[in-house]
């Protein structure tokens, strides 16, 4: 992902991405908070047992209405940052040392966030959801630029499990893991064809009603 930012020609910023309301540049600096609250949560230690793990991490929540305190000071922060090369290099440094953090920590230590405990294994589990997802948002609106690079299938994969998880349902073995992601998060609607599937998969509580899945 950060190879992908550092490839964005400069006019590519104020593009759309895939976040409703945000520029690719208000995504790129949420980016940038979230490498940071990686690095906060490693140092922040709990010795009281997990309250949630990968899965349960997530909420399930309504629709952003662009209303959040904090989604509002993203754009603003963004809107600060002028130069889009400032938010290329801000992203490098912090996401770096957030991928170093990360390769060093032990898995099986506890950790505290948004008043959770976890262990660090499923923490960093739950930002390979997060973070495919916005790679994959980064990218939304860029097919002019086919170079870019692409989310790991190895997380796209991984994603598509823990979203499926967090549903109680599989999607459709046709569904590539880009699609299930994308259609399971509201992020793209499904076709005809891909509804009459979902209405048809998870058994008596079927997929179609359950999504779209917001994340919080």
């Amino acid at each position: 992902m950060r190879t992908a930012v550092a490839e964005l020609p400069d006019e590519d910023f104020a593009r759309p991405s895939g976040c409703a309301g945000w520029l690719v540049r208000d995504l790129v600096c949420h980016l940038v908070i979230d490498a940071q609250d990686v690095l906060i949560t490693l140092v922040t230690p709990a010795d009281t047992e997990p309250t949630r793990d990968a899965v349960t991490y997530w909420d399930l929540v309504e629709a952003p209405t662009g209303d959040d305190p904090l989604d509002a000071l993203i754009v603003r922060l963004a809107a600060a940052y002028e130069e889009p090369w400032l938010l290329k290099f801000h992203l490098d440094d912090v996401g770096s040392a957030a991928g170093r953090a990360a390769g060093l920590a032990d898995p099986t230590v506890r950790v505290g966030t948004r008043d959770q405990v976890l262990t660090t294994g499923d923490y960093l589990n739950a930002y390979v959801l997060e973070w495919t997802l916005h790679h994959l948002d980064l990218i939304a609106h860029l097919a002019h630029l086919p170079y870019l690079t692409a989310p790991p299938a190895e997380g796209l994969a991984r994603s598509r499990e823990l979203l499926e998880q967090i549903a109680g349902a599989e999607f459709p073995p046709s569904f590539s893991d880009t699609d299930a992601l994308l259609i399971g998060t509201g992020r793209r609607a499904p076709t005809e064809a891909e509804q009459a599937e979902l209405s048809e998969s998870g058994g008596s509580g079927a997929l179609a009603a359950k999504l779209p899945l917001i994340l919080g």
